[in-house]
């Protein structure tokens, strides 16, 4: 390829990291979450990589399930907002998939599925989140009333709102309310539990139970706000591109779309080949780091649909060709997503297609 964009992404890493968060929790099962295309991975490649380590994956939508079917992934998968139409149900039996129930309209389509044909569930209960979930003084009723429904293979789940701030009293209230219904639960039927994310495995350990759910913490994102969490997570992705171009500007002259970055000295303006089409957000500030020639160079100007331009006066040597990494191995994806104002989530995510992603084994 003549466009040396690329999303390198680092097999070893991935491995590292699930193994640490899995290790926080040795009596739990742990599974990847490689919904978003694996957080924008690759999910057919992060499957491949954990395959031997992750007895099952998590996908939010049927779609993912079976695009990971037909790329020749056999581990169960659970679909983490179940069923969207009721054709899905019987979709989800045939493709080894756990469905996770969050309304009595998803119950109510399996209910009309023949009983032989009809896949395992899980059930999610709203502890305080209130996206998906039964109410939890509905659940003792959903869990009497469909019975029928229930296997050795269904799990009674929650989602934290705040479990990456460990400052916010909030998931201990969630913790508590969801436990008070879970006591209530296990004198009609004892199911098992899934709680923890990768924040709430890695911050609050009495959330790990059957089942942990471990999603951006695979990838090297930031999962706590304290900074002794006792993981060493390794950045699963780096992004590069390369410098089109080289120009000298005058002091006084604007660089870019709206003249948003005056030099104040003459500068070496160097032109990388990556932009918002790419998934380079366009709202990183002035000054948004990357890395060229082993030393940080500034964002100059707006970043626009294919280019960015950064600043490389003081770095001497610089040539057409020169590799430039936007985020990864020298430049944490946080502090990226810090100056564009967003998640570290996002950044992983809205990297294009348009971009390889290139899986390097050491």
């Amino acid at each position: 390829m003549s466009r040396q964009t690329q999303a390198i992404i680092h097999a070893d890493a991935v491995l590292h990291n699930f193994k640490q968060l899995a290790a926080m929790a040795p009596q739990s099962g742990s599974m990847a979450v490689i919904k978003a295309d694996a957080y924008g991975h690759g999910a057919v490649n992060i499957a491949r990589i954990l395959q031997h380590v992750s007895s099952r994956f998590a996908v939010a939508i049927m779609e993912e399930a079976v695009a990971l079917r037909d790329a020749g992934i056999t581990a169960p998968i659970v679909v983490l907002e179940g069923a969207h139409q009721a054709k899905e149900c019987q979709m989800a039996f045939q493709h080894n998939c756990i469905l996770v129930m969050h309304c009595e309209a998803q119950l109510k389509w399996l209910n009309a599925c023949p009983a032989g044909k009809r896949p395992h569930i899980w059930l999610k209960a709203d502890s305080g989140m209130h996206r998906l979930g039964f109410p939890l003084n509905e659940l003792p009723r959903i869990v009497k009333e469909y019975a029928s429904l229930l296997s050795d293979e269904t799990v009674l789940a929650t989602h934290f709102a705040s479990a990456d701030d460990t400052n916010n009293p909030f998931t201990q209230a969630q913790l508590s309310a969801f436990e008070a219904v879970v006591a209530q639960v296990d004198s009609l039927q004892k199911l098992p539990l899934s709680l923890a994310n990768s924040p709430a495995a890695a911050n609050w350990p009495t959330s790990r139970a059957k089942w942990n759910r471990l999603g951006l913490g695979v990838y090297g994102g930031r999962v706590s706000t304290q900074s002794d969490t006792g993981l060493s997570l390794m950045p699963a992705m780096t992004l590069r591109s390369s410098i089109l171009a080289i120009r000298d500007v005058p002091k006084g002259e604007g660089v870019g779309y709206g003249q948003t970055w005056v030099a104040s000295r003459p500068s070496k303006i160097a032109t990388v080949g990556i932009g918002y089409a790419d998934g380079y957000p366009r709202h990183c500030a002035n000054g948004t780091p990357v890395m060229v020639r082993g030393k940080r160079a500034p964002l100059v100007g707006r970043v626009s649909m294919d280019m960015i331009t950064i600043d490389v006066t003081d770095i001497a040597d610089v040539s057409m060709g020169d590799m430039v990494e936007l985020w990864g191995e020298h430049i944490s994806i946080h502090e990226v997503a810090q100056c564009a104002g967003t998640i570290d989530y996002e950044l992983m995510t809205r990297v294009s297609q348009r971009v390889p992603r290139i899986v390097k084994y050491l």
